[in-house]
């Protein structure tokens, strides 16, 4: 009888030592390097989204004026 209970606790043993590592206390995520080089980027794309702003704006202005050019001959 005392054979079949060893192999039992061996078993149990040698199960509960097959875990999931724990990770180190000390662990942490790196830290960011890449904001210069992101801003590098997102810097001409913002200006290049203003001028396009800009330039969408005159072109509503130049056409309201053309369409208020136009309808002021139409008249005479």
């Amino acid at each position: 009888m005392k054979f079949p209970a060893l192999i039992l606790l061996l078993a149990t043993a040698a199960l509960s030592a097959c875990g999931k590592p724990q990770p180190p206390d000390t662990e942490r995520p790196p830290e960011p390097q890449a904001t210069a080089l992101r801003e590098a980027i997102a810097r001409p794309l913002e200006q290049a989204k203003a001028a396009q702003t800009a330039v969408d704006e005159a072109a509503k202005a130049q056409r309201a004026a053309l369409d208020a050019a136009s309808a002021d001959t139409r008249k005479q």
